[in-house]
């Protein structure tokens, strides 16, 4: 089975998994019904399991071949993982206690940063607070330089799907252009907008909505 495959064969397998602890048994009849409190979580973090990149292998793939054909050296075999847990390491070490959740699927590795640290409400302007941080992780791309960097931005439900889709787009794009100011090569960055498609929690709570409204980095090793 190749990774692509093993990938689609985990994410079914996950949301099998997840479907299944949405169902609970009603006390009085004894019958299996929706668990109507859990189903929404869950759902969310089934589409966070299936959405960690959002452009998709060819974009990636595109990219990876241009940084090899401008001199990148690619990665093979098992130097892939090893690569990819220096740098988790690396990161997690810069970025413990700031707030964002280092994550690993496979060979990737996806930053998960909350709007509330990173961007006021409705705003694509960088929190000068949260400057230190993305120098940090400027600093650990510059280091770990074979990896493809896509940036991706995410709203939550309040307002229209053209307006959300512009934020999305805009705050993806103020990170990228910030961590091209800090040295990580231009090549190297892929911004995209996920609107309001992509939750990882409920938005019928403000502390739903609040992760939902996050910039996701997903770096992926460049492959020879």
């Amino acid at each position: 089975m190749n990774r692509k495959s093993a990938l689609h064969f985990l994410v079914a397998f996950a949301l099998v998994a997840l479907l299944a602890a949405c169902q609970t048994t009603n006390p009085h009849t004894g019958q299996q019904q929706p668990n109507r409190t859990g189903t929404g979580a869950l759902i969310g973090a089934g589409i966070g399991i299936a959405a960690g990149l959002l452009t998709g292998d060819s974009a990636v793939e595109r990219r990876q071949h241009a940084l090899i054909g401008a001199g990148i050296g690619g990665l093979t075999g098992g130097a892939i993982g090893s690569y990819q847990d220096r740098q988790q390491a690396a990161l997690n070490e810069k970025l413990r206690g700031t707030g964002v959740d280092v994550a690993r699927k496979g060979d990737n590795i996806t930053l998960n940063m909350p709007g509330n640290i990173t961007f006021a409400f409705n705003s694509a302007n960088i929190d000068p607070q949260f400057y230190t941080v993305l120098n940090d992780v400027a600093s650990v791309l510059r280091e770990y330089d074979q990896t493809v960097v896509e940036v991706a931005g995410h709203t939550d439900n309040i307002g229209s799907d053209e307006v959300n889709q512009r934020l999305s787009e805009q705050r993806a794009g103020a990170v990228a252009q910030y961590l091209q100011a800090q040295g990580v090569q231009p090549e190297r960055l892929i911004t995209v907008g996920g609107g309001k498609r992509y939750p990882i929690a409920s938005n019928d709570t403000a502390e739903g909505r609040a992760a939902n409204r996050r910039v996701e980095i997903t770096l992926v090793p460049v492959e020879s």
